[in-house]
C-alpha cells in the first residue's frame, strides 16, 4: 500500500475561463487542490501550464514532475488563507538580508562580495527606495526602519500567487532584495542565482567540488528558475 499512488482516469485535458480566473478541467470537471478548493488560476498562461502537468501524466500522478501544480495548490490552500503570516515571514529576511553581511577577509573573496552583492543594494536604493546597512562578520547589524517597512509593504502588497514564487526566490537564495529584484527581472536571472552563492563559490574554487552539495545545489537552482517562472506567468498583464 506505500507505493499506491491515484492513476490517471481522464481522457481529455483542456483549459476554460470563468467569472472567477482560469481553470483546468479533467473531461469537463474541475481540477482540485488538496484541501478540496477549486484549482482557479489568475491567467490563462498558468492555466496551460498546469494543463500541460496534467495532460503529460501516463499512468500513476506523481506531483513531484507537476511544480506549477505543487505551487498553485501552495498559493490556494495555503498563502491566499495565511497571506499576512507569510508577507511576514518573508518581509522578515530584509532585516538580515544576505547582501549586508560581508567577510572581513581574505581580500579576494570581500572583493567577489563587492562586485556582486553592491549593485543589487543599488538597485534597491534607486529603485525601491530601499537603502540597507552594510557590515563585516556575522554580528547583526540594525537596518533602518523605513526602509524595512518599505520592504513590508512591497511584500504584503503582492498577490497570494507573487507571494508563493517570491517564498521560494527568497528563501533559496537567502535575499529579500535578491527575491524582488528576480521579480522584477533587474538582472538576469543566471546572474542573481550566481549572486546568491558568491560564499560556496568561494568553498568550490579553495576546496573543489562536493558531488552531494553540487547535487543539492543544482535542485536548488531549478526550483529558484521555476519561482520566478511561475511568478511570471501568474502576472495579470
Amino acid at each position: 500500500m506505500a507505493d499506491w499512488a491515484p492513476k490517471r482516469f481522464w481522457k481529455e485535458t483542456t483549459t476554460t475561463s470563468t467569472d472567477k480566473g482560469f481553470e483546468v478541467l479533467l473531461d469537463g470537471r474541475q481540477v482540485k487542490t488538496p484541501a478540496k478548493a477549486g484549482l482557479v488560476l489568475p491567467t490563462m498562461a498558468l492555466a496551460e501550464a498546469v494543463a500541460a502537468e496534467w495532460d503529460a501524466v501516463e499512468d500513476q500522478i506523481d506531483p513531484r514532475s507537476m511544480p506549477f501544480t505543487r505551487s498553485a495548490n501552495a498559493a490556494i490552500d495555503k498563502v491566499m488563507v495565511q497571506h499576512a503570516e507569510v508577507a511576514g515571514l518573508i518581509a522578515a529576511y530584509g532585516e538580515n538580508d544576505l547582501l549586508c553581511y560581508r567577510a572581513a577577509s581574505p581580500e579576494e573573496l570581500v572583493a567577489r562580495q563587492n562586485a556582486a552583492w553592491d549593485p543589487i543594494l543599488t538597485w534597491g536604493r534607486d529603485k525601491l527606495g530601499v537603502s540597507l546597512a552594510v557590515t563585516s562578520g556575522v554580528m547583526n547589524v540594525d537596518q533602518p526602519a523605513n526602509s524595512i517597512e518599505t520592504l513590508r509593504q512591497v511584500v504584503s502588497g503582492q498577490s497570494a500567487f507573487a507571494l508563493t514564487g517570491l517564498h521560494d526566490l527568497v528563501s533559496l537564495s537567502g535575499s529579500l532584495l535578491i527575491g524582488l529584484a528576480a521579480q522584477k527581472k533587474a538582472f538576469d536571472l543566471a546572474h542573481l542565482w550566481a549572486v546568491s552563492r558568491v560564499d560556496e563559490l568561494w568553498q568550490i574554487d579553495q576546496w573543489g567540488h562536493d558531488e552531494e552539495a553540487s547535487e543539492l545545489a543544482a535542485k536548488k537552482e531549478s526550483s529558484f528558475y521555476h519561482a520566478a517562472k511561475f511568478y511570471a506567468l501568474a502576472q495579470v498583464s
